[in-house]
């Protein structure tokens, strides 16, 4: 498949065709570049939902219910669920794909696990890629699910027009939330396995942690309980998720967007540049000697990177 009918694939919003082209920019291959250009112009339709949280906190069963909801609402939805990789292979160990297997089947959603690949913040460095040629494709939602590292989760707010996160009753999520730096970066806040004891006393320290953090754009994050295993409360987080949507929208987000523009351009500077280093023949060998050097405790890894970049 050429790279002009893979796009023009694409954009019809074929599922094989989408697939490709996601892992084109994962595997950094040839074309990705032309691809994303190819596809920017096409992007910024979709409403794009970041759910973060800590690990066990029932993100993916709050994914599987939300998609499932606006699937029955008539939206074509994509989900990118960001997995842990194998730090040997960089694969995503997929259990995200796994517990949603039931939603899998459905031709208006589609699935995605991607890798963090060694990023932290939740994310992998081709999300970003990935959010904009499901938007391209067609998708009307497209949720993020992060891996859900627990002190690393706020670059998700990079890549969302709402960023969701979820907490659950008797975890301390409340002291992990202003730890991760969450507080700032949340637009809605889930309270999941509302069922539990302990919701109410989590719900107050919510509050009052809400009302000590001022947000520049004077929003109020609102607080929703769920029971995403009994789909409780998932039109009311739908409802939450459309508010600050449509406020955002509203007002001057000029500032937001420019904020994710410039992160987006510094990552792909980075990437270019460390690809350019390393595209002399020899510089691969070079790494490899100088990582025994550091390992033999020979050199130091700033010598190291001085004697490469004079390379």
């Amino acid at each position: 498949m050429t790279l002009s009918e893979m796009t023009e694939r694409l954009f019809r919003g074929e599922p094989r065709a989408v697939a490709r082209a996601i892992s084109t920019v994962e595997n950094s291959l040839s074309d990705s570049s032309e691809l994303m250009k190819a596809v920017f112009p096409q992007t910024g339709r979709a409403v794009v939902i970041g759910i973060t949280g800590a690990p066990g906190a029932g993100k993916s069963s709050l994914v599987d219910k939300l998609a499932m909801y606006y699937k029955d609402r008539g939206d074509r939805v994509g989900i990118i669920a960001v997995d842990p990789s194998s730090p040997f292979s960089g694969g995503a160990i997929l259990g995200d794909r796994i517990r949603m297997s039931a939603l899998g089947v459905d031709k208006n959603i589609f699935i995605r696990s991607m890798a963090t690949r060694g990023n932290l913040g939740g994310l992998s460095r081709a999300t970003v890629d990935a959010v904009a040629i499901l938007d391209a494709a067609g998708f009307d939602k497209v949720i993020v699910e992060t891996v859900g590292v627990g002190q690393d989760e706020v670059e998700i707010v990079k890549t969302a027009d709402v960023s969701v996160v979820v907490l659950v009753p008797g975890m301390g999520d409340d002291i992990q939330a202003i730890k991760a730096g969450i507080m700032e970066i949340g637009d809605v806040f889930v309270i999941n396995k509302s069922d539990r004891e302990g919701v109410i006393r989590t719900e107050k320290e919510l509050q009052a942690l809400l009302e000590l953090a001022h947000r520049p754009d004077m929003w109020n994050p609102p607080i929703v309980r769920t029971v995403a295993t009994e789909n409780k409360g998932i039109e009311d987080l739908s409802s939450a998720i459309e508010s600050y949507y449509e406020f955002q929208r509203d007002g001057d987000n000029l500032e937001r967007r420019k904020a994710i523009a410039r992160w987006r351009l510094l990552e792909l500077l980075r990437e270019r540049l460390l690809a350019d280093i390393l595209k002399p023949s020899g510089a691969g060998q070079l790494i490899d000697r100088l990582a025994v050097e550091i390992a033999e405790k020979k050199s130091d890894p700033y010598s190291a990177v001085e004697r490469i970049l004079k390379q």
